[in-house]
């Protein structure tokens, strides 16, 4: 995607071909900068750390953490250690483990000399695989959109299709494209015009800054609002759809996504208006049927509800970022950070294979058993 003129991935390998670069996505959207991966120590810091997130990205990021690990040591036990090790970073994104079993799939009956270099190869593959799906989500998003916005009235044929959204689910939690945004970005640069109502996704605000940074980046109209604003807008005639990400999708169609997807989801069905979930093949759990009862529910650290990250506006330390703290000394905090929003609340699912009922039978006529 775009940052100053300049296509970007998020992710890629180093010159040496031995290391991993990766966006540093704390420091958006106030300072661009990318880090070096070298180890699968630090891969899997910058997971839990979320220096990269988004499911898609996590799931590469892991593979790329195996290739690092069996460089220093290729034997059995030592890809076991850092498989464990990645997957325990990031419980709900099914991705990661997805990405990691390709890869010991992949190197397991492989000569001790040759798993590391069959490593790197199959995490290459994997990125370029998810660029290929989302662009394609992104296709069949545009088909909704522009099916949509040709079924409004007359009198709002001229204005801009309403689009809102939750989290970050952009190029930023991909390797490209993006999966919820890849419809957008592919709107505007067909020529629809396009607005986009970005939740600002407490309590990491990755609405805020990393959808609003990206749209920025493309060019694509758009308004930061507070979470809590979605319902208000739906009720008032302002959003012509709503469309997020997800980090697991049971077979059934329950999607789980970032914490606050659910209340949007109920407002969107209470006022009409459709609700569509992006994912490509990687984020669906076969395994799974019942998406509250089954998908585990990360908790993250109350500091990140009690606290808030931004730049500073004033003052000797104007332009840095920094932390403030937003409660009062001893007040706990609890930060769940994923929902999970039932099947029956999905308008439908838009996925590299084209445009599926929320439901079992609607992912199988797609992918067949899984």
């Amino acid at each position: 995607m775009n940052i100053d003129g300049q296509a970007w991935r998020t992710i890629g390998l180093e010159p040496d071909g031995r290391s991993v670069w990766v966006i540093d996505q704390t420091q958006l959207p106030h300072h661009f900068c990318t880090r070096t991966l070298t180890s699968c120590d630090q891969a899997a810091s910058a997971i839990s750390t979320m220096v990269v997130r988004g499911a898609p990205l996590i799931g590469v990021t892991g593979a790329y953490g195996l290739m690092l690990a069996l460089q220093v040591d290729p034997s059995d036990a030592a890809l076991v250690a850092a498989f464990d090790q990645l997957n325990a970073t990031r419980p709900t994104a099914i991705n990661l483990r997805w990405a990691l079993e390709r890869v010991r799939d992949r190197v397991i009956s492989l000569p001790l000399n040759e798993r590391a270099a069959a490593a790197r190869e199959e995490a290459g593959l994997i990125a370029d695989q998810d660029v290929a799906m989302c662009s394609t989500i992104g296709d069949h998003g545009l088909g909704l959109f522009q099916q949509l916005a040709a079924a409004r009235p007359p009198s709002r044929q001229d204005q801009p299709f309403q689009v809102l959204t939750h989290c970050n689910a952009g190029w930023l939690a991909t390797v490209d494209w993006g999966t919820a945004l890849a419809p957008i970005y592919k709107a505007h640069r067909a020529g629809l015009k396009v607005h986009v109502w970005v939740d600002e996704t407490r309590p990491r605000n990755q609405g805020a800054s990393l959808t609003a940074y990206e749209l920025a980046c493309e060019g694509v109209p758009h308004t930061v609002i507070v979470d809590n604003a979605g319902g208000h807008l739906m009720q008032h005639g302002e959003v012509d759809a709503v469309i997020v990400g997800t980090d697991r999708t049971t077979r059934r169609g329950d999607v789980c996504n970032k914490i606050g997807t659910y209340l949007k989801a109920l407002a969107a069905h209470d006022n009409h208006v459709p609700f569509y979930v992006a994912l490509p093949a990687s984020t669906i759990d076969w395994t799974l049927d019942d998406g509250v009862a089954e998908i585990p529910i990360e908790a993250r650290s109350a500091a990140e509800v009690t606290a808030i990250q931004g730049r500073v506006l004033t003052g000797g330390a104007a332009g840095e970022l920094a932390q403030v703290q937003l409660t009062p000394d001893g007040s706990d905090g609890f930060n769940p950070a994923f929902d999970v929003t039932p099947a029956r609340l999905v308008t439908a699912l838009i996925t590299d294979r084209g445009v599926a009922e929320a439901s079992e039978p609607g992912l199988q006529g797609l992918y067949g058993c899984g």
